[in-house]
C-alpha cells in the first residue's frame, strides 16, 4: 500500500475520502424524516493535514460541531440554518447540494487516478 500511496499521493486519499463522505451524506439524506437525527459531515482538514478544525471556520466558526470519529476522518455535526421541531437537523436541499458537489469531485479524483494507472500501464508495456 505504501507504494500505491507514493504513486497516487493526495489524489488517492481524496478518492477514498470522497467515497466515505458520499456514504455520510447519503445517510443524512436517508434520515431526513427521522426525529432527533443530527446531520453529519466529514472534517476535510483531517484528511489533508491530520489536524481537526472546522472546515468553514473563516465564514462561520460554529458551522460544524465535533462528532464521533469512526477510525478515520472526524465526523462533525452540521448546525442547521432552520432546525425542525422534531430535533432533526437535516436540511434536504443542503445535503443534496453537498452530495452532488462531492459526486462531481469524486468523478474528477477518479479520472486523475485512472490517468495515473494508464500511465503505469503504458510504462510497463513492452513493444
Amino acid at each position: 500500500m505504501d507504494r500505491l500511496d507514493r504513486h497516487f499521493g493526495l489524489e488517492g486519499r481524496m478518492l477514498a475520502h470522497r467515497a466515505e463522505r458520499m456514504a455520510v451524506l447519503a445517510s443524512n439524506i436517508a434520515n431526513a424524516a427521522t426525529p432527533h437525527y443530527r446531520a453529519r459531515d466529514l472534517d476535510f482538514s483531517a484528511v489533508l493535514g491530520g489536524v481537526s478544525q472546522p472546515p468553514l471556520a473563516t465564514t462561520r466558526p460554529a458551522h460544524l460541531q465535533p462528532g464521533q470519529a469512526a477510525g478515520g476522518p472526524v465526523l462533525r455535526y452540521r448546525l442547521p440554518v432552520s432546525p425542525s421541531l422534531d430535533g432533526n437537523t437535516v436540511e434536504l436541499a443542503t445535503e443534496q447540494v453537498q452530495f452532488a458537489e462531492n459526486a462531481l469531485r469524486y468523478r474528477f479524483s477518479l479520472s486523475v487516478v485512472n490517468g495515473r494507472i494508464e500511465a503505469l500501464r503504458n510504462a510497463m508495456r513492452v513493444d
